[in-house]
């Protein structure tokens, strides 16, 4: 399979376990045999975090290295700064300078590709992109969003803003207007869930009666588990931390999911070069 293309995944909204979502997906599809890279995308650095590297600060080269250096038009070589984890996948830090970084972007040339721009010069070494976004929709976020082929959205089982998820589908639709006519919503996830309790059963009711045949909603449900939370504190996935638990196997079904998604788009619409 040709690396790299119709692969991106953006995953954004906030307050759902959407990075823990990001990591784990990232991990099952490296279980699955697939080439992963993960870009932190949110100044926060919870994704870099996340996989063991606890002092941000400290990295000389993260991802607003390398937009920086696009945008003055001095690039830096493009694999300079990525980390290997141990269980397989890569990582494209980030820290607080993402922050500085945006504001910079607002007056910048091209500004929407600037993400894009970076990531066409490493992608033919990965089968898969996850970026994990912002939880606000700021220039960061619309880069990712203009460099994804696809958009995960994870919803908390016990509280589903309604408004938000609103707000986010028309921001989606807006960019695939006027900046990335190929985006699209792969899947809303339905995360932190315990389904024994009727508020959970309401909330998947609710997603169905709202958004089925227009999104697809994921079979996949990510249980609330403590220990899932837990894997930021030890820079591991969930499979190596909590091997055999329910949350894992959710996990993994769930990358099993995306990952046969993928190969269906990818048949029905082989990659351009120039994208």
């Amino acid at each position: 399979m040709e690396r790299g293309f119709n692969n991106y995944y953006s995953i954004i909204q906030g307050g759902t376990g959407k990075t823990t979502t990001t990591a784990n997906l990232g991990f099952g599809l490296a279980k699955l045999g697939k080439k992963v890279l993960l870009v932190d995308a949110d100044p926060q650095g919870d994704l870099t975090v996340c996989l063991g590297w606890q002092d941000t600060d400290s990295l000389p080269i993260t991802l607003a290295s390398h937009l920086n250096g696009i945008m003055r038009d001095e690039p830096i070589p493009p694999t300079d700064g990525i980390l290997h984890h141990q269980e397989g996948i890569d990582l494209i830090p980030a820290n607080i300078e993402l922050s500085d970084l945006e504001l910079s972007l607002v007056t910048a040339m091209s500004r929407e590709s600037t993400l894009r721009r970076y990531l066409n010069q490493v992608k033919q070494s990965y089968d898969y992109v996850l970026i994990d976004c912002m939880p606000s929709l700021g220039m960061i976020t619309v880069n990712a969003l203009a460099a994804a082929d696809s958009v995960i959205v994870p919803v908390q089982a016990q509280y589903l803003p309604a408004k938000g998820m609103t707000q986010l589908m028309k921001t989606i639709s807006r960019i695939r207007r006027h900046i990335n006519p190929q985006l699209k919503v792969d899947g809303i996830l339905l995360t932190l869930a315990d389904m024994r309790t009727n508020l959970a059963k309401q909330t998947a009711d609710i997603l169905r009666q709202s958004y089925e045949g227009v999104v697809k909603i994921y079979r996949s449900q990510i249980p609330m588990a403590v220990k899932a939370a837990e894997i930021s504190t030890v820079g591991k996935s969930i499979y190596a931390y909590d091997k055999g638990s329910k949350v894992a196997q959710a996990y993994l079904d769930f990358s099993r999911e995306v990952l046969s998604n993928g190969e269906k788009q990818r048949a029905k619409h082989p990659p351009s070069p120039s994208r």
